[in-house]
Parts: structure tokens; sequence; C-alpha cells
């Protein structure tokens, strides 16, 4: 009896009824998980080894982007060269100086 009376009751008012909705947790991108205690510096072994290969990884390329930009300079102070004798020869040819 008491049970007709509940099943009755949770059907006559909508308010008694309550839904549950929840929402799916979603990451933003580029995190990757929760905070570790003691904040991102601290670790176990994997992730102090991680941050080193990381920095290892940034330092090769900083070194290499390095190199590069050496090599275009040396590429453009030699065409510098190039041109100043040229004009060089072309004073002389006109009779200049």
């Amino acid at each position: 009896m008491m049970r007709t009376q509940v099943v009755k009751l949770a059907r006559a008012t909508p308010s008694v009824r309550r839904s549950f909705a929840s929402s799916a947790l979603r990451a933003a991108e580029g995190d990757t998980g929760g905070m570790r205690s003691g904040g991102s510096r601290s670790g176990d072994a994997f992730s102090k080894r991680e941050a080193a290969e990381e920095g290892r990884w940034i330092k090769q390329k900083e070194k290499e982007a390095l190199e590069k930009l050496k090599e275009k300079l040396k590429m453009q102070r030699t065409h510098l060269d190039e041109l100043e004798n040229h004009i060089k020869e072309l004073e002389k040819q006109s009779g200049g100086e």
C-alpha cells in the first residue's frame, strides 16, 4: 500500500522528481592531467628525466637555428664584399677616385 502511494505521489508532482544532469569534464588544449603536489617542478624520476630531455631538445634546436643564421650571415657578408669589389672596379673604369 505504501509503495503504490509513493509511486502515485512521484507521478503526480513533477517537482519531487529530480533530474540528475552531469556534464563531461573536458580538458583544454595542452592539459595533461592534474597538478602534482608541490608544483610542476616536483615529481618522480620520470618527470625529471622528461624535463631534462625536453631542455636538451630545445637547446639543440636553438643551436641548429643559430648555426643556420651564422651561415646566412656569412653568405650575406661575402655577397656584400663582392658588390663592394664590383663598385670599386666600376669606379676605376670610369676614371673615378
